[in-house]
Formats: C-alpha cells, sequence, structure tokens
C-alpha cells in the first residue's frame, strides 16, 4: 500500500511542476486516492460489519 502512494505522491509532484493541464491531472489523482481509500476501508471493515450484522440476526427469536 505505502509502495502504491509513493508512486501517486511522487507522479503528483511531477506533474504539479508542469502547468500544462495541471488542474485535470490533480483533480484525477484526488478521486483516484479517495477511490482506494474507500476501497480499503470498505475491504477492512467490511468483514467486521458482517460479522456485527449476523450476531445481531442469530440472536433474534425464530419465526416458523
Amino acid at each position: 500500500m505505502n509502495k502504491l502512494m509513493n508512486k501517486f505522491l511522487k507522479l503528483y509532484v511531477k506533474l504539479t511542476y508542469s502547468m500544462k493541464g495541471a488542474t485535470a491531472i490533480e483533480y484525477a489523482l484526488l478521486v483516484t486516492l479517495i477511490a482506494v481509500v474507500i476501497a480499503v476501508t470498505v475491504g477492512v471493515l467490511g468483514n467486521r460489519i458482517k460479522g456485527l450484522f449476523q450476531k445481531v440476526v442469530d440472536t433474534l427469536p425464530a419465526t416458523t
């Protein structure tokens, strides 16, 4: 994960000093970074939340 972040940051710094099209590239990098953060957060917390909901379902009385 850190290697990927370092690559993005190096690319960001490199492209920031080039003024041609810098704004669009900055926005693209920010959107990419936000998407990566969301994906990692969902991956880490997804199983915990699933387990929590499963505990709630298991404690409910069965209706048949």
